[in-house]
């Protein structure tokens, strides 16, 4: 049986700024399908490496391919045709303050507003709200509503991958679990590829099929969600259990 061609595969990936070299060589795939999380610490290089991916920065050297075609170096329609591939749900949601929330959810589609709305307030039902929140503004919603009105938004226009930045961050313990659930529910019921990036492992175990750790700008493991908790890895074993005493050394400055 052939293998699948990965829907996201990078190799050798680097990129430095300056003096300081974020990415060392990555080497990552993701298959159609699969929700994969990233962990690492502050400053690994997480959110570097999907801004490679989306074509906002370009790497210095390595591969990206999106369903086997290289992405690096493409320009104009080709790159803009690249980013409508994927969805975003931001670390702070970004919504747009002043715009009701069916125009922030219907923001990228196009048509009618009559049927931007129509699309808008489906969209909304998969993720639990209701129409009656659809002209109110960004404000007027709890910090968990307004999550689902950014996840809403990730997925309005039916994305192939869809990349989540630390989706549960602010939110209490039982809106973030409501969070994972609704994002594990998308991204299964609508067959999307998922790229997450999270310090929490209560959601990395609750959205992930499979987890890679980044450390000084490289992978150091991958394997399934449920290997985690026994990586064999003193580097993972550290991250996941949060011990402050282990191998990953925090730099302290005194004041």
């Amino acid at each position: 049986m052939s293998k699948s061609v990965p829907r996201i595969a990078l190799a050798g990936v680097e990129k430095s700024f300056g003096p300081k070299h974020v990415l060392r060589g990555i080497d990552l795939e993701v298959q159609p399908g699969q929700s994969m999380v990233i962990i690492g610490g502050s400053g690994t290089g997480k959110s570097v490496m999907l801004k490679c991916i989306l074509g906002l920065i370009r790497p210095d050297k390595g591969s990206i391919r999106i369903n086997g075609e290289e992405v690096v170096g493409l320009k104009g329609g080709a790159m803009a045709a690249h980013r409508a591939r994927f969805g975003m749900l931001f670390q702070g949601g970004a919504l747009f303050d002043s715009l009701p929330i069916w125009r922030n959810i219907s923001f990228a589609l196009e048509g009618p507003a009559a049927e931007r709305r129509a699309k808008a307030i489906a969209t909304m039902a998969r993720v639990g709200l209701g129409a009656e929140v659809a002209d109110l503004k960004p404000a007027e919603l709890s910090g968990g509503m307004q999550k689902r009105v950014a996840l809403a938004r990730a997925i309005a226009m039916r994305p192939e991958i869809i990349f989540f930045d630390e989706p549960t961050t602010g939110l209490d313990p039982i809106m973030a679990d409501v969070i994972n659930r609704l994002i594990r529910e998308q991204v299964t019921d609508l067959g999307l590829t998922a790229l997450t990036i999270t310090h929490d492992m209560a959601s990395a175990r609750k959205i992930a099929d499979s987890i890679a750790m980044i450390h000084k700008g490289r992978i150091i493991w991958h394997g399934p969600v449920q290997d985690i908790d026994m990586p064999n890895n003193p580097y993972v074993d550290q991250f996941v259990h949060g011990r402050a005493e282990g191998p990953i050394k925090m730099a302290l400055h005194k004041l």
